[in-house]
């Protein structure tokens, strides 16, 4: 098969204007889509042209729903058979009904686990719900048994909460108090103020992460000492002073010191121990696209559904050791196995520490 084909690269963190010329938007993963096609055409496997189209629109929480629809459309009319994108899970939901229109195979990189349809795949980057089930059994493992919580007024945050609750109802858990911020908040000490008053002995933060900052100040200023987690927000501890303002908190991550196959990407690229979540996300997405393509008899858009259902039993860089990427016929989650890791941010790095789960 030498015809060429089209990947469309969605990017809903980011406004084209917000960028400079020739640069990458935060969170482009194009060179890992290279590289893992590169590394198919080397074996052989991969021969045709695969040529990237970028479209961005700023999504939610700090951008609009709009602004995702037009960049997937936009893609469409570019005629790609396969869009990679979006990464937040709010907007892989607005994508979601548009890869079922349009008819487009997509892969998201988000944690929405509704996300998922008979065109839209889901490469996991945490999950609403599987976190959720992880941080409570880690509460419980350390003796909390009154949870606190302060999350996001958005289904990111209310989707978390859901199964935090039903999950601690389980386990015995009490949420004795549970207080909504919204996602671009700048301050917290209220909703802190209003969950420490019920006396928890168990802290949880649920959102995106840009209202993490302030929840952890509020909860630093009145020098709460007892256990806290958060859901993969914590990631953005690999950025800025984030890992410091959350210094002592547990949080989901998705990569584990264990993972042979991260280690040995790590070593190959000489990369520092701050760099394992990016690598090891961007090789399975990597991966699961240039598998996607290598398995289709051809390179309509069914065509390349259908090679996507295909890809199978590939080990994942992501997760603890064992954890398999893959897809099937009525399946569009990708990673299996154990791929939610609970680390802690220490001193401003990520430390893994044994989880229940």
């Amino acid at each position: 098969m030498t015809a060429s084909v089209k990947v469309g690269v969605l990017n809903d963190m980011a406004d084209l204007s917000d960028l400079d010329d020739g640069a990458p938007g935060p969170g482009d993963i194009t060179d890992w889509l290279e590289r893992e096609i590169g590394a198919l055409r080397k074996s052989g496997r991969l021969t045709a042209p695969v040529e990237f189209v970028h479209a961005y629109g700023l999504g939610l929480p700090s951008g609009t729903a709009e602004a995702v629809e037009r960049a997937f459309r936009q893609l469409s009319d570019a005629d790609v058979s396969l869009i990679v994108g979006p990464a937040i899970g709010d907007n892989a939901l607005i994508a979601t009904p548009l890869a079922e229109e349009l008819r487009i195979p997509t892969i998201n990189w988000a944690g929405a686990e509704r996300a998922r349809s008979r065109y839209m795949f889901h490469h996991q980057v945490g999950s609403h719900e599987d976190e959720s089930l992880v941080m409570a059994r880690h509460m419980a493992s350390l003796g909390a048994r009154r949870l606190g919580v302060v999350y996001d007024i958005s289904p990111i945050g209310t989707r978390h909460l859901k199964y935090l609750k039903d999950e601690a109802k389980i386990l015995g858990i009490d949420v004795v108090a549970a207080e909504g911020v919204s996602p671009m908040a700048d301050e917290a000490q209220e909703q802190v103020a209003k969950v420490l008053a019920e006396k928890p002995d168990g802290f949880v933060y649920l959102g995106l992460g840009l209202s993490a900052d302030p929840v952890a100040a509020a909860l630093a200023d009145r020098q709460w000492d007892g256990p806290k987690i958060m859901n993969t927000a914590g990631l953005r501890g690999y950025h800025g002073d984030f890992a410091k303002a959350c210094d002592g908190w547990f949080y989901i991550d998705m990569h584990s010191d264990s993972n042979r196959t991260l280690q040995a990407l790590m070593k190959e690229l000489g990369a520092p121990p701050q760099r394992a979540l990016a690598i090891a996300k961007g090789h399975d997405i990597g991966r699961l696209v240039a598998e996607g393509l290598a398995h289709a008899k051809d390179f309509s858009r069914e065509g390349v559904r259908v090679g996507l259902e295909q890809v199978k039993w590939l080990p994942a860089a992501e997760g603890e050791e064992g954890t398999l990427l893959g897809f099937g016929i009525q399946d569009r989650g990708a990673l299996k196995g154990r791929y939610l890791v609970v680390r802690q941010w220490l001193g401003g790095q990520s430390a893994e520490v044994a989880s229940p789960h």
